[in-house]
């Protein structure tokens, strides 16, 4: 279909609803003269949510509210420019709305980070081994996987009735403007529901959950939709001031597909690590990696834009720099501490940042001194030093996955990508360079809201190609700050040697 022109004589814009674990925004982006011109419009909080319930909090998250904050940021979006020519959403992959026969919501989503999955990773291998579900969704194993989420979900038939819907997070909001329900590719890929190979639902997963769980999942599940797709035209037009026919494009929903799509690599020999409130460290590849090697180093295989697969390990991310932050409290100084931690002895401590202790909110700075105690280190004596262990530890998993990514792919890696929030630290991206010992090229920082934009802007004609041409109008676009590394290797390697014992 071809771009529909905002009224007046400006370019077309787009607009981004990128939703992360720690906040929502609304970017806006115009393309003129090749280049991709973005615009933070809204920005609004989100994180967890703990309600108190029988023997332990259950944790949520605000869907009413990061829906308002939509609503409001697309208003902000189309106002100035009388509408808008697109819009797309992208989100966190796993969790999941539901919604009864006459499309109402059913509760709060249960944020990935609550501990009633505990266990069910292994309930559900009892009836598909793990080896065998990977051989069909080729999907490294987190207790918060949507497979286990439903199977714990399960406990006393509580689906079993259920005559509805389950749409996650991005194609839960997209129903609310469109009416439309679909479940898009990249996203349903994290949910271990989906066949890599066929990019289709997977039977021998749905069995699993229809017969042991009790989980109608075929009858919840919506049918699946390439990234790219026009999903179908707002409905809610007075309530975020879009023109009529404003399509809604299936982008890639998940943040990660979005991102990778906005790396701006000249060749395909690069690694990437999307950098937020988790790390995603992988290599892009045509197909899947599905051997017993690769599933034993707990790899993944999501899907991604323009039928590409992307094989990465989830790291924990800044996820654990940021609880430090909320534990110590009060209006830090992030660039003064980061200057502070820069000072600090390199790798004077080092902690396993994909140890499960890190996973759920608390008192992480108690918690990497225990880590610090258990394996021999002298623990962090002060906030510089915590920080510079948190980022030393996150290098040195970077460090890992990347090594094993291209080994297990075969794919030569000949330079690192950091795209997201942590392509700002300056210090995470020159550790890394270090600890991988490749350069690192930092940007955007706003990789997924690129990615987002340009598969809109394609998707309606504005644009055409495949992700080469996105990623040189990325290129064109971007200030990016490239890290050579430094120092030696040996350093490093004892590090992990030390945490792998």
């Amino acid at each position: 279909m071809s771009a529909a022109r905002t009224p007046g004589t400006g370019p077309a814009v787009h607009a981004a609803v990128d939703l992360g674990a720690s906040s929502g925004r609304v970017i806006t982006g115009r393309l003129e003269g090749g280049r991709l011109h973005t615009e933070e419009v809204a920005r609004f909080p989100n994180g967890p949510v703990p309600v108190p319930a029988r023997g332990r909090d259950t944790l949520y998250w605000d869907i009413l509210s990061l829906y308002s904050g939509v609503l409001e940021g697309l208003r902000r979006a189309a106002e100035p420019h009388g509408g808008l020519a697109s819009v797309g959403i992208d989100s966190w992959a796993v969790d999941y709305g539901l919604l009864d026969g006459d499309a109402a919501l059913l509760g709060n989503p249960v944020h990935y980070r609550d501990a009633r999955t505990a266990g069910a990773p292994e309930r559900v291998f009892e009836h598909l081994p793990a080896a065998e579900m990977y051989a069909v969704n080729g999907l490294q194993v987190q207790p918060f996987n949507t497979v286990f989420q439903l199977a714990a979900a399960s406990e006393g038939g509580r689906l079993a009735a259920l005559d509805g819907d389950l749409l996650l997070i991005p194609d839960l909001l997209g129903f609310w403007l469109t009416g439309e329900r679909v479940a898009e590719l990249t996203n349903a890929s994290t949910t271990g529901l989906v066949d890599v190979d066929a990019r289709a639902w997977a039977d021998a997963c749905l069995d699993v959950l229809e017969g042991p769980f009790g989980v109608p999942a075929r009858r919840l599940l919506p049918g699946l939709v390439e990234p790219g797709t026009v999903v179908g035209p707002l409905l809610r037009r007075d309530a975020v001031g879009a023109a009529a026919g404003t399509p809604l494009v299936a982008v890639g929903s998940h943040d990660t597909a979005s991102a990778v799509v906005a790396v701006p690599a000249a060749t395909p020999n690069f690694a990437y690590v999307s950098s937020g409130t988790w790390s995603l460290v992988g290599v892009e590849l045509d197909a899947p990696v599905r051997t017993e090697e690769s599933r034993a180093a707990n790899f993944t295989n999501e899907l991604g834009v323009d039928g590409t697969v992307r094989y990465l390990r989830n790291v924990m991310g800044l996820w654990v720099l940021q609880e430090c932050l909320r534990v110590w409290g009060g209006e830090v100084d992030l660039a003064a501490l980061l200057d502070r931690a820069a000072a600090v002895p390199a790798l004077s401590c080092v902690v396993d940042v994909d140890d499960p202790r890190f996973l759920p909110p608390g008192d992480m700075p108690a918690r990497i001194r225990e880590f610090a105690a258990q394996t021999g280190q002298e623990p962090p004596a002060d906030e510089a030093a915590t920080t510079r262990c948190v980022l030393d530890s996150l290098a040195l998993a970077y460090r890992r996955a990347v090594r094993q990514a291209s080994e297990l792919s075969g794919r030569r890696v000949d330079v690192v990508h950091v795209v997201g929030g942590g392509a700002n630290n300056a210090l995470l991206c020159r550790l890394t360079a270090d600890a991988v010992g490749l350069p690192v090229v930092a940007g955007p920082a706003e990789g997924a809201a690129v990615g987002n934009l340009l598969v809109q802007a394609r998707a309606v004609g504005e644009v055409h190609g495949g992700l080469a041409d996105l990623r040189r109008i990325v290129a064109d676009s971007t200030v990016t700050r490239r890290y050579e590394p430094s120092g030696p290797a040996a350093p490093w390697q004892a590090a992990e040697r030390l945490l792998r014992g």
